[in-house]
């Protein structure tokens, strides 16, 4: 009956849109329910087709369909034009766009799952992965990855245009409010400028524009001016205080410079810019191998500056390429280019490329193994979030560098995390969107499990995909 009032409907209300194919006003079921006609009548496959829902309407429905001579007309007009519109010049542009559409609907069911679920706790609960009994792992604010999932919701909102998501981030953001004083780590950058810049850029949230400043503050004061570096991490507490380190940085930092050129944008004081950069050099000068990976961990002096090690935390090995570790440089440097026009920093972004993307080790599909030099490829966990991150930042690259093929790498990337071999089946992976990602296989933590920072920066690639082919 569901079908017979769909098709009764679409005989009053269906227009064409040749951008999407066919778009039904009534609402998304129904377009997928004429797409998927449409490419029975394609293929000519009704009497083998698997989908219940199609069967019934193909053996059940086509008499309804085919006594009401308007309601016929319609759907054969609206189909027969698609099939013009599949063999138009059109055809690659209207493919894009329904992946991304595609793309954007699961996030929005996914999303729609999770919030359902942490509205019912009467809690603010932070997703960040599931445990070994497929339970959602839920964080404290201080957790370094308490700003992904607020930043999804900000993303889901502007990539939905469904004002039902603004309370949600509103609310998941502004729980985070006390992170702004956190000074005993260096992931302010993800917690605040995923949450709280996403809000203050997407929702014209002015009165986030403090709660920035103030994070950025907490961050500086982790910077050592003698070594000309922000510290990562404190060397004196946790799994960190058993490794000797005095001063140790990590490559992930690069991605919370954002955060401190943002703040002197909002704030005009120079300060915060001038530390970012003082960063990113230093960690130009010491990180890098002469094949442009990275190391993850170099610890410093904090007095002379002297480099006292170079290690890894969470790759392989120290001299291996953890290929999360090769994403943040990427990403991070990239960004640097952004807000100082340095053309230094676009010229080790396009390092970085090169490394990751003539490594022997990368798979066709461009998801890369946990760590480049990882000893039993290809029988090595995949890492989805290394991919997410490096699509997203490749979109950006493109608009500095365009004509390097940079998005066309970033679409096979984002194709291959959109297929069923990365993305989770609604209501499945706890309801996040993206499997196979690692945390940390040295630490035996989150092997080849979902993570709130895979999605984050799946959608984040996704809206920059979408915002590139609109123009």
């Amino acid at each position: 009956m569901a079908i017979r009032q769909l098709a009764a409907l679409s005989y009053l209300d269906v227009r064409l849109d040749i951008g999407s194919l066919v778009y039904w006003h009534i609402g998304s079921l129904a377009h997928y329910f004429l797409q998927m006609y449409q490419i029975c009548l394609l293929i000519g496959l009704f009497s083998t087709v698997k989908s219940v829902g199609l069967r019934y309407f193909c053996h059940h429905e086509i008499n309804y369909i085919t006594n009401n001579p308007g309601i016929m007309k319609t759907i054969l007009s609206v189909l027969g034009f698609s099939l013009l519109i599949l063999t138009s010049c059109n055809n690659t542009k209207t493919v894009e766009k329904d992946f991304i559409q595609d793309n954007i609907d699961n996030a929005a069911v996914q999303n729609t799952i999770q919030t359902d679920i942490i509205e019912k706790s009467g809690r603010v609960l932070n997703p960040r992965t599931i445990d070994k009994d497929g339970n959602i792992v839920y964080i404290p604010i201080d957790d370094w990855c308490s700003g992904f999932y607020p930043g999804s919701i900000w993303l889901t909102y502007e990539l939905t245009g469904d004002k039902k998501w603004l309370p949600l981030a509103v609310k998941y953001t502004e729980a985070l409010d006390s992170v702004k004083h956190l000074k005993w780590h260096h992931d302010v950058g993800f917690m605040i400028g995923c949450s709280y810049l996403n809000g203050y850029r997407l929702a014209d949230k002015k009165e986030y524009k403090d709660v920035i400043v103030e994070a950025a503050r907490s961050l500086s004061t982790r910077f050592r001016p003698n070594a000309g570096v922000i510290q990562s991490w404190d060397a004196d507490r946790g799994w960190q205080s058993t490794r000797g380190w005095k001063c140790p940085v990590i490559i992930d930092n690069m991605m919370n410079l954002e955060l401190l050129f943002e703040a002197t944008a909002l704030s005009g004081d120079s300060t915060f810019y001038n530390i970012a950069v003082k960063h990113a050099d230093t960690t130009m000068a010491h990180h890098f191998r002469q094949d442009n990976s990275c190391y993850h961990v170099v610890d410093y002096d904090p007095e002379t500056g002297e480099v006292r090690k170079k290690q890894t935390a969470q790759g392989y090995a120290d001299e291996s390429a953890w290929a999360r570790g090769q994403a943040w440089a990427l990403y991070g440097y990239t960004v640097c280019y952004r807000y100082t026009h340095d053309k230094k920093y676009l010229d080790q972004a396009q390092k970085v490329y090169n490394f990751i993307f003539t490594n022997k080790n990368l798979p066709e599909d461009l998801v890369p193994y946990w760590d480049f030099d990882a000893p039993n490829i290809p029988n090595e966990p995949r890492d989805a979030s290394a991919a997410a991150c490096t699509a997203s930042a490749l979109y950006e690259m493109e608009n500095y560098l365009p004509g390097n093929d940079y998005k066309v790498t970033a679409d096979k990337i984002m194709e291959s995390l959109g297929s069923p071999a990365y993305r989770a089946a609604v209501g499945t992976n706890g309801n996040f969107i993206l499997m196979h990602s690692v945390g940390s296989i040295p630490h035996d933590s989150e092997i080849d499990v979902p993570l709130n920072y895979a999605d984050y920066y799946f959608l984040e690639g996704l809206m920059r995909k979408r915002d590139m082919e609109k123009k």
